[in-house]
C-alpha cells in the first residue's frame, strides 16, 4: 500500500507530536498548537480550517464543565458531604472505601481533577487523625477520581470528545447518559478492586512514608540569627540582607522580643538584638554571618510557629502540572517580590530538599510549604496553578445560593438529556445563569477553566480531522486488519482497547482519544460493523490511565503526598487495566452490538 505525501507529512507531524507529549521537555499545549501550525503550514490542515477546533463543541463543554465544577466546589455543599467521612477512618477497609468511592461518584459529575482537590485534604486529615499513611490512600483515591469519569459523558474529557465524534461521523452524538450501563459497571468493579484488594500492593517502603505535613525538616535550612551591636544591617530590613548575602539567603521575619514580625518583615528596620529568621544553606553561612554582623542564635530549637502569625500563614500546596510554577525556579519568576510570597519547603517524591530553594526548578507533584499573607494566600496559591492540601473551612453559603451550581447544573443535564438542546448549549446556558446571578464571580469564570487543556483539544481535533481526510485512518485499519488475521471484530476491539490504553498511560487522554476516534470509525467501517463499541472501546481505554504518574494529572497530584516512586503504580494499575479489559469487552459487546 502506497503512503501519498499528505499521508506521510500528517503521520510525520502526529509522530512527532507524541514523541514530544512522551518526552515532556514542553507542556503539551504548547507541542499540540505547534504541530497545528507545523500542519497547516505544511498544507495537511486547510488555512481556513486551521482553528476551527478551538469553537469545536467538545471544546466548548470541557470548558463549561470545569465552570460548572469550580461553582460546585465554591458551593461548600460537597464539602458538607465529604466531612461526612470523617467517622470512617478507623478501620482502612472502611476508609479507603469510603474515600474511593466518594472520588468515583463526584468524578462522574465534575471534571475528576476537582473532585480529587476536594478530597485530597480530607484524605490527608483523616489519615493523620487516625495516623495512618497518606500512601495508602492516595492512589486509590486517584485511582477511583478515574474510574468514575466512565460514567457520565461530562466525567472525563474522551467521552465529551467521542460524543462529539460519533455524531460527526454520521449519527447522533452519544448523550449524556449513554457511558453509564459500561462505563458505570467497570467503575464499580474497579472501585471494589482498589478497595479491597489494590491498595494491598502499594509497595511497603511507601507506607512508612510521613504525610506532607512532616516531609518538611525546616530546622536543617531555617536558621535563626541575632543582629549584633556593629551590624550593618542597623536600621536596614531584610531585603538588604538578601543584597549583602548576595542573595544566597532569603529573609523570612524578624522576632523582636515578644513580637514575630512576619507581614512587611522585609522592609522592618532592623535594630540591634532583633532574632532575624533566615533560610539559607547551612553550608555557605560563616561569610554571610560575617558580611552582615550577625550572629548565630544556638539556644533552644528552632519552633516553625515562629514563621505565621495574625496575618501570616503557613500552607503546603502541590504543584499541578500546569502551574505556572514547572520548569521554572522561585528566582526566575520573582515570586517573592511579585507576591509577597516565601517558598520555605519543598519535597519531591516524598524527599525534603536540605538545602536554599530559591533557584531550585519545579516539577509537576512537588510539595512546596509557602508563607503569604492570610487574607490573600490561598487565591494567589491557585494564581499559580498549586493545589492546597489544606482542609478548607465549610463554605456553605445561605442555602438558597449554595444549591444554585447543583440545581442549575441539574437542569442542565435534564435539558441534555431529553433532547431539547445539545450538552455544549445546555451547559453553556447554565454557566450564563451562574455568572449573572453572581454564582460564579467573572475571575473564576475564566480562572476554573484548564486553558492548556482547552489549546490542547483546539489544536490537535484539525490534526485528527486531517488523519481522516487525508485517508491515514484508513492506511492505520487496513494494516490493522492484516495483523489481525483470522482475529474477529471482537478480538480486534479488545486490541483498539489495550493499544488506546496503552497510549493513555504516556500521553494526555484528551489526545489520545483525538488520534484514536477516526482510526476506531474506519477500522469498524473496513470490517463492516458497527462504529459504536469501536468508539466505546476507545472512551474506556483513553480513560484508564493507572499505569504511570504521566498519564494523568491526578496521578501527578498525589505522587509528592503520597511520597510514591515513577514505579509505584503499575503494582496496583496493571492487574487493574486488565479487569477493565476482562470486564469492558464483553459489556460494550451486549451494550453495544457489533
Amino acid at each position: 500500500m502506497v503512503m501519498t505525501v499528505p499521508q506521510a507529512l500528517t503521520f510525520g507531524i502526529l509522530a512527532a507530536t507524541m514523541t514530544l507529549f512522551i518526552w515532556g521537555r514542553w507542556r503539551y499545549d504548547v507541542v499540540a498548537f505547534t504541530a497545528l501550525v507545523a500542519g497547516t503550514v505544511t498544507g495537511v490542515v486547510p488555512a481556513a480550517e486551521a482553528f476551527h477546533g478551538f469553537g469545536h463543541p467538545a471544546v466548548i463543554t470541557v470548558a463549561t464543565v470545569l465552570v460548572i465544577s469550580r461553582a460546585l466546589q465554591n458551593s461548600g455543599v460537597i464539602d458538607h458531604i465529604a466531612s461526612r467521612l470523617n467517622s470512617l477512618a478507623s478501620q482502612p477497609l472502611i476508609h479507603i472505601g469510603a474515600l474511593t468511592t466518594m472520588a468515583a461518584v463526584l468524578s462522574a459529575f465534575m471534571n475528576n481533577v476537582g473532585a480529587l482537590a476536594l478530597l485530597m485534604p480530607v484524605a490527608l486529615q483523616t489519615c493523620a487523625a487516625v495516623g495512618r499513611s497518606p500512601a495508602q490512600v492516595l492512589m486509590p483515591l486517584s485511582f477511583g477520581s478515574i474510574l468514575g469519569g466512565l460514567m457520565t459523558l461530562m466525567g472525563t474529557p474522551p467521552n465529551i470528545i467521542i460524543a462529539s465524534y460519533r455524531q460527526q461521523y454520521g449519527g447522533e452524538a452519544f448523550s449524556v447518559f449513554d457511558f453509564s450501563p459500561v462505563g458505570g459497571a467497570v467503575a464499580l468493579i474497579g472501585v471494589l478492586f482498589v478497595s479491597l484488594v489494590g491498595w494491598r500492593l502499594i509497595p511497603r517502603a511507601r507506607l512508612g512514608k510521613k504525610a506532607a505535613a512532616d516531609l518538611f525538616e525546616i530546622r536543617d535550612y531555617i536558621i535563626e540569627a541575632r543582629v549584633l551591636e556593629d551590624s550593618p544591617l542597623i536600621g536596614k530590613g531584610l531585603k538588604d540582607l538578601e543584597s549583602l548575602a548576595e542573595h544566597n539567603v532569603l529573609g523570612v521575619g524578624v522576632l523582636r522580643g515578644e513580637n514575630h514580625i512576619m507581614a512587611g518583615a522585609r522592609y522592618a528596620r532592623l535594630r540591634a538584638g532583633d532574632i532575624v529568621v533566615i533560610e539559607a544553606d547551612p553550608g555557605a553561612l560563616p561569610p554571610i554571618l560575617e558580611a552582615t554582623g550577625l550572629e548565630l542564635r544556638g539556644e533552644g530549637d528552632f519552633d516553625p510557629d515562629v514563621l505565621s502569625s495574625e496575618e501570616i500563614e503557613l500552607m503546603e500546596a502541590v504543584v499541578t502540572p500546569g502551574s505556572r510554577l514547572v520548569g521554572r525556579s522561585f528566582r526566575d519568576l520573582h515570586i517573592t517580590a511579585r507576591y509577597n510570597l516565601n517558598l520555605i519547603a519543598l519535597a519531591r517524591q516524598g524527599r525534603a530538599f536540605k538545602k536554599r530553594l530559591d533557584n531550585v526548578s519545579f516539577l509537576p507533584g512537588d510539595v512546596v510549604l509557602l508563607q503569604g499573607r492570610r487574607d490573600d494566600l490561598a487565591e494567589t496559591v491557585a494564581e499559580l496553578g498549586c493545589l492546597p492540601l489544606a482542609k478548607r473551612g465549610l463554605r456553605l453559603a445561605k442555602r438558597p445560593r449554595a444549591f444554585l451550581p447543583l440545581a442549575s447544573f441539574a437542569a442542565a443535564l435534564a435539558a441534555a438529556a431529553i433532547g431539547l438542546m445539545p450538552v455544549h448549549v445546555a451547559f453553556a446556558a447554565a454557566v450564563a445563569f451562574l455568572v449573572i446571578l453572581g454564582v460564579v464571580s467573572l475571575r473564576d469564570l475564566y480562572t476554573a477553566i484548564d486553558w492548556p487543556v482547552i489549546v490542547l483539544l483546539g489544536a490537535m481535533i484539525p490534526l485528527g480531522q486531517a488523519l481522516e481526510s487525508t485517508g491515514g485512518t484508513g492506511l492505520i485499519a487496513g494494516l490493522i486488519v492484516s495483523m489481525a488475521g483470522n482475529l474477529g471484530p471482537i478480538a480486534i476491539m479488545a486490541l483498539l482497547l489495550i493499544v488506546t490504553m496503552t497510549l493513555s498511560d504516556i500521553m494526555n487522554n484528551a489526545a489520545t482519544a483525538v488520534v484514536m476516534a477516526p482510526i476506531a470509525a474506519t477500522l469498524a467501517g473496513q470490517l463492516g460493523v458497527s462504529a459504536d463499541p469501536y468508539l466505546m472501546a476507545v472512551a474506556v481505554g483513553a480513560s484508564c490511565a493507572f499505569l504511570t504518574p504521566i498519564g494523568h494529572q491526578n496521578n501527578v497530584l498525589v505522587m509528592g503526598p503520597g511520597g510514591y516512586a515513577f514505579g509505584d503504580f503499575w503494582r496496583m494499575g496493571l492487574p487493574l487495566e486488565i479487569l477493565v479489559v476482562a470486564v469492558s469487552v464483553p459489556l460494550i459487546v451486549l451494550v453495544w452490538p457489533l
